[in-house]
């Protein structure tokens, strides 16, 4: 074994999620049903370890907030599992909060081929990190979220140390304390979920970890930024048939309206939800929405302060 192997093998074995817990190793013997409880066991923890996290977690969703109100982008970098998380939260973006196309974007160590098949070698480089962003252009208004469970993948630590040099926000999510990527980052997250049931397989509980931590950075910013209302998402891009009829329910659920009057804002306001809602409860016409809501930065509660309603 060459003594890089064996350096590498050390700083696993001393990883939390990379631990070995002798009192399963029987577990192939068990019953299904068995097996599946002690998952589910495992996976009760997970929730509890992000708990512990929130007050960091809030720190940069108010940092995150902060930039991309002054038009910056919110970046996910990782490899493996975490990347593929980061791009599934930035897919989901659009559709939800009809945010810009590359305003949320996440990249992955070995590129798009990377989110179905393992390419190897590619969260070994921070070279490749630094392409990726530099392709990207990143810049002083962007916020970079590297996202790692070991915490040492070198691909994630590279992107938050790049970022970070050119003036970016940074993040460091990590599953394991004290990690080279929180250390790395502005705002270091590290949500100690464990070992996992089968001894360092990451895409279990430090994946559903890392999962829910990017659900509240993505969701809890876009809450900020005024891309809801109360608990509704205005902003909801109404691409087909069920997300117009979401839209329509949305309306009823913000305004108490009948349908006819909830279907006349709407064919005034183009389908879009938010002015439908201001022509309602501000009694205005569909272009003078449009204009209070484009003066308030998209925040429709504060366009409908603006108009009195």
């Amino acid at each position: 074994m060459t003594t890089e192997h064996h350096t590498l093998r050390t700083e696993l074995e001393a990883l939390t999620t990379e631990a070995f817990r002798p009192e399963l190793a029987g577990i192939d013997t068990l019953p299904t049903l068995d097996i599946a409880r002690l998952m589910n066991g495992e996976d009760a923890g997970v929730a509890g370890a992000v708990a512990l996290r929130l007050p960091q977690i809030s720190a940069a969703i108010d940092a995150i907030a902060a930039r991309m109100a002054q038009g910056g982008r919110l970046v996910y970098a990782g490899a493996g599992t975490a990347g593929r998380l980061g791009i599934l939260d930035a897919s989901e973006c659009p559709p939800t909060f009809n945010t810009r196309p590359g305003q949320v974007v996440g990249v992955i160590a070995g590129g798009p081929a990377a989110m179905v098949t393992s390419v190897e070698g590619a969260e070994d480089s921070a070279e490749l990190a630094r392409t990726d962003l530099d392709a990207l252009g990143i810049g002083a208004a962007d916020t970079v979220v590297g996202v790692s469970a070991s915490g040492r993948t070198p691909y994630a630590v590279g992107a938050v140390e790049h970022a970070r040099a050119l003036g970016a926000l940074t993040v460091g999510l990590s599953c394991n304390a004290a990690s080279a990527l929180a250390a790395a980052a502005e705002h270091g997250i590290e949500v100690v979920v464990g070992p996992e049931l089968l001894t360092g397989s990451t895409r279990l509980k430090a994946g559903t970890a890392q999962k829910l931590v990017l659900n509240m950075l993505s969701t809890i910013t876009m809450i900020r930024l005024g891309k809801t209302y109360g608990n509704l998402m205005v902003d909801v891009r109404a691409s087909n048939e069920k997300l117009r009829a979401r839209s329509r329910r949305i309306v009823a659920l913000a305004t108490g309206a009948s349908d006819d009057e909830i279907e006349a804002a709407l064919t005034a306001t183009d389908g879009e939800v938010k002015p439908a809602v201001l022509v309602i409860l501000a009694g205005v016409d569909g272009p003078t929405a449009a204009r209070l809501l484009e003066e308030t930065g998209g925040h429709l509660r504060a366009a409908l302060t603006a108009t009195g309603g």
